[in-house]
């Protein structure tokens, strides 16, 4: 007679999206699920937003536990570049953590800025773990409003 053993419908779902994110890992970067420690360090990368707000294109990093001092910032020609360093305190020894999924390293950003730009107006400040810059644009820059504009569905008419 062959053993019963229990189902476990979220065990398969959970083991299914583990194996999901390392192979988007793989693909498209990293992604930070259930990995083991030590396997995230030099791999940092800081989440960047940017859009258009009174005539100011402003761009913000997400850099926290970083200090003004660990972040270089650079323009050559029309290449932003963001650049530094999230250090690993060693606190906690590699075999007392549970679960780690804090990335460390050093990270490099480059975004190209709208034509026109001028580097003597850039500025940037920082706030609470976030680099703001911000810049003038010219008004071609601003969001414009397209109408969309939908295609009737051609009828279909009965077979006899």
């Amino acid at each position: 007679m062959a053993d019963l053993s229990l189902w476990r419908p979220f065990h398969e779902l959970e083991r299914w999206r583990r194996e999901m994110d390392r192979e988007f890992g793989r693909h498209f970067g990293r992604v930070f699920h259930d990995v083991e420690p030590g396997e995230l360090e030099g791999s940092y990368l800081p989440a960047i937003e940017s859009y258009v707000k009174d005539g100011n294109l402003v761009i913000r990093a997400d850099v926290p536990g970083l200090e003004p001092k660990d972040i270089e910032l650079s323009v050559l020609g029309n290449v932003l570049t963001i650049k530094g360093e999230r250090k690993q305190r060693n606190e906690v020894k590699q075999d007392e953590y549970i679960r780690r999924e804090t990335s460390y390293g050093s990270f490099e950003r480059r975004l190209t800025l709208p034509e026109g730009t001028e580097a003597g107006r850039i500025k940037a400040s920082f706030n609470n773990g976030v680099v703001e810059i911000t810049m003038p644009v010219s008004k071609e820059l601003t969001a414009k409003k397209i109408p969309l504009e939908a295609t009737p569905e051609p009828s279909v008419k009965p077979a006899r």
